[in-house]
């Protein structure tokens, strides 16, 4: 057998080989911008640096046309999407169905983040095109819709298991530049974040790991971020490592962390969340399981009791209520 060509990590998702060759088994559909008659949601595509092919779908709902004094302009929303850093993209039909929603039912501008995708781009690359969506949207002078809509006071991050993993690691980027103060801005106005089933991992298993799904974290992560000398303790996965900047650093008021309860990744999105709690973290940190479910089974199964419970629960984060 040719080494170059061994599969070190195969899952449904993808297939992973020791030459650093992917195959992406789903994630490479795509739907383009629009309007969707279903949620009165228009959305468009703005690229944000033409070099890098870095670009944001914005989605905007109709109550924006009766929105055009401050006090009814809308909160932001900065989305992540997942895909385990190597698939799925801003277009993939699943997030262009869930965005959709969100942004009628929360009455939110979305910013959706098309990040550089590993192993051609390993990471941080992701992590920065991220960021730099973050400052982009937070200026308000990237594209009209957020300089006539946005409420930039309202800045909120989410994002879904690997764009959850990275909605922790932009807001740390937020408060470590912010520290320095060579910041936009950006880390003062981040009102509240959503982690949904988020890819942390650990080289110590936590109660109720599986030593397979740690197995599997470990390879993801020396494929994703080959710069990594921790391993699965590198603080960028890991945010509970003794290496990783503390909790308590979080530069926002609110965050709600949500977990499926047959999710592999559960144990560590418990562990997150009571982490965050004990932190000295001067903000509320709230926790949401959904019984019986998997990982975003809610992108899947959108009309499913608990995706609808899960959606309820967004809203009213988003809202304030």
């Amino acid at each position: 057998m040719d080494l170059s060509s061994e599969i070190i990590l195969e899952s449904p998702y993808f297939r992973l080989y020791s030459d650093r060759r992917i195959d992406r088994l789903i994630g490479t559909s795509t739907v383009p911008p629009g309007f969707d008659a279903t949620t009165g949601v228009t959305s468009k595509d703005v690229v944000i640096d033409g070099d890098t092919d870095l670009y944001v779908r914005l989605y905007l709902p109709d109550t924006a046309s009766r929105s055009d004094d401050d006090n009814k302009k809308l909160p932001v929303l900065v989305y992540f999407h997942g895909g385990g850093f190597v698939t799925q993209s801003a277009a993939s039909p699943p997030y262009q169905r869930f965005l959709n929603s969100l942004a009628a039912m929360a009455g939110l501008l979305v910013v959706s983040v098309n990040y550089r995708l590993a192993p051609e781009h390993p990471l941080p690359a992701g992590y920065e095109d991220s960021f730099r969506a973050l400052k982009w949207a937070a200026s308000g002078n990237g594209d009209p819709w957020l300089s006539q809509h946005g409420d930039l006071s309202r800045l909120f991050l989410a994002g879904d298991s690997a764009g959850g993993n990275i909605v922790h690691n932009v807001a740390m980027m937020a408060a470590s530049e912010g520290d320095a103060g060579s910041g936009t801005g950006a880390e003062a106005r981040i009102e509240g974040a959503v982690l949904l089933h988020a890819g942390f991992g650990g080289r110590e298993p936590i109660d109720g790991e599986t030593p397979e799904w740690m197995e599997i974290m470990e390879k993801l992560w020396g494929f994703v971020c080959p710069e990594a000398t921790d391993g699965a303790d590198d603080p960028r996965i890991n945010p509970l490592a003794a290496a990783a900047p503390s909790l308590r650093n979080l530069p926002c008021k609110r965050v709600l962390v949500c977990a499926a309860e047959r999710d592999t990744v559960r144990p560590r999105n418990r562990a997150y969340y009571e982490a965050l709690a004990a932190s000295g973290w001067g903000g509320t940190v709230e926790w949401l399981e959904s019984k019986g479910q998997e990982h975003v089974f809610f992108l899947f199964k959108p009309g499913c009791d608990e995706a609808v419970a899960l959606m309820d629960r967004l809203v009213s984060f988003f809202t304030g209520n």
